[in-house]
């Protein structure tokens, strides 16, 4: 009786807490709080496979916490990406869908990479340069992996769920897109490696 009791309290807490985290007045900081987590999660995945097979010696948390930042940029560009386009094309019709699917690529996509790239450049040297630099290398590699990823993904997330639920649902999808966003940033760019090349020389 103890543990049904437990698990009741438990499972109400869980709904008066869900509730409240997806109504209009907490809905931006849960979408931005979520965007952090998986962005964070995504880059320490990636930082345990490097290290594993010995591409770094040590765990960088200065670049964990980039890439959390850069989750909120997303978070937030996202949250308001999603009622901005719920709120100009109306209907879940396989035209709407379709509508919104190619405005998301060909839009909101680009800005969240670029913004991403912004985002992480602060932190870093010559942010300027950087961030001309990488969107030269991998802004392409990255938008490819979105064209493979997403479409199939927003179609559900388009057709089905609420506006509400959309930034928590690309959260569960972009675990794996994070990680490898969180591997093509710090892979390093041909001018990096001569420069690395030379500091050891």
């Amino acid at each position: 009786m103890k543990i049904r009791r437990l698990l009741s309290k438990t499972y109400s807490i869980y709904q008066v807490t869900a509730h409240k985290a997806f109504s209009p007045k907490y809905l931006l900081y849960t979408n931005v709080l979520l965007s952090i987590g998986i962005s964070t999660a995504g880059d320490i995945m990636e930082q345990c496979y490097e290290w594993h097979v010995r591409d770094i010696d040590s765990f960088d948390t200065h670049r964990t916490g980039q890439m959390a930042v850069s989750g909120c940029t997303a978070g937030i560009i996202c949250h308001n990406w999603y009622n901005f386009l719920d709120k100009v094309i109306i209907g879940r019709t396989f035209d709407m869908v379709i509508k919104k699917l190619l405005l998301d690529q060909f839009i909101c996509s680009p800005v969240v990479i670029l913004s991403f790239f912004a985002t992480v450049a602060v932190f870093e040297d010559n942010p300027l340069e950087n961030f001309n630099d990488e969107v030269k290398e991998k802004f392409w590699t990255l938008y490819r992996a979105e064209w493979l990823v997403w479409p199939p993904a927003q179609i559900i997330n388009f057709y089905f769920l609420p506006t509400k639920y959309r930034v928590v649902y690309d959260n569960t999808i972009s675990l794996g897109y994070d990680i490898y966003t969180s591997h093509v940033k710090h892979q390093k760019t041909p001018k990096e490696a001569d420069n690395t090349m030379i500091e050891k020389a």
